[in-house]
């Protein structure tokens, strides 16, 4: 785990291979099953991500967030069974990320086991009124601990 004022990374071994891993990363109808927060509840688009540039829409729920709300995902990162990630805009600007971003890497240790890190940064946001509403880190360390896990048990069911 690594931790600073504007980022957090989890890592952990998972027992499959790095293609399985990526395989149900690039599908948004997946990330509800290892979503650590709990916040994740479905996806609007559920076309398997491709490529850097595109973008998928989630459903999401959160008390402190007013409910029920939508979230466009914009894909920042691509690398083929090595990496993905995305940065969350709102319903109300879909085309204006705020500056945090998820990214998952993934490094084949053999054919069959891979290191997986997570990080959660908000090292692009910018807007000092958005750093003081969402008070960062919203997602917890152990909520990250707590995909990383769900993901290693979605692949093994998959």
């Amino acid at each position: 785990m690594t931790t600073s004022d504007t980022n957090v990374t989890v890592s952990r071994i998972i027992d499959a291979p790095a293609k399985d891993i990526f395989a149900l990363l690039t599908l948004p109808a997946k990330h509800p099953s290892f979503d650590g927060s709990g916040n994740v509840r479905s996806a609007e688009d559920t076309e398997r991500i491709t490529k850097s540039g595109e973008k998928f829409v989630m459903n999401m729920h959160r008390e402190d967030q007013g409910g029920d709300y939508r979230i466009h995902n914009h894909v920042t990162a691509f690398d083929e069974n090595k990496m993905v990630g995305w940065q969350p805009a709102n319903d109300d600007a879909p085309d204006a990320p705020k500056g945090w971003e998820w990214l998952y890497e993934l490094r084949a240790q053999d054919a069959s086991t891979t290191e997986v890190g997570l990080t959660y940064s908000w090292d692009k946001v910018t807007d000092k009124k958005v750093l003081e509403k969402v008070g960062f880190p919203l997602i917890t360390e152990a909520e990250l601990e707590q995909s990383l896990n769900l993901l290693a048990a979605a692949v093994s069911e998959a």
